[in-house]
């Protein structure tokens, strides 16, 4: 995949919208940058045109409507079938997520729901049918994230990263 060249706007836009999407205006961002709102609603479709804004994800609490099993199961998958694999298992109902690992064992990380353990142990079961080696099973209390800070607006590349 080719490299896309973005400049300190690009940056920003995406810092913003990672940040808080939601809440967040191309009017925001023009007026944050000192840009038009016009030139910030282009960006953003150059932006997602070329692949780079792929959507916008909200973030659930799922406790807060009954899935209080929140885990990650650690799989191993044959790396001929892993790309494949790791498709497949988004189909199980509970798993909301699938991450492909390019190195070591535990090669797929797939993050699933439920209500008790019995779901668990059905996402388990039907990942093992798919052809999933499931090597660990842990239980996730909480999941923070945050914007990539260096598109920060003022961000400068001076420390030589």
């Amino acid at each position: 995949m080719a490299t896309i060249s973005v400049d300190d706007l690009d940056k920003y836009i995406l810092y913003a919208l990672q940040k808080d999407a939601r809440h967040t205006s191309g009017s925001d961002i023009a007026e944050a940058f000192g840009v038009s709102a016009s030139t910030v609603r282009n960006r953003v479709g150059k932006l997602e045109s070329k692949g780079v804004i792929r959507g916008s994800h909200l973030d659930i609490d799922y406790e807060a409507l009954g899935y209080q099993l929140h885990t990650i199961i650690f799989c191993t998958a044959p790396i001929p079938e892993r790309e494949q694999l790791a498709k497949a298992a988004l189909e199980v109902d509970g798993v909301i997520s699938v991450r492909e690992i390019m190195t070591g064992e535990k090669n797929v990380h797939i993050t699933a729901l439920g209500r008790n353990s019995d779901d668990l142990s059905r996402i388990g079961r039907e990942l093992s049918a798919l052809g999933f080696e499931i090597a660990e099973e842990e239980l996730i209390r909480n999941e923070y994230t945050s914007p990539y800070s260096p598109f920060g607006k003022g961000s400068t590349d001076e420390d030589g990263d």
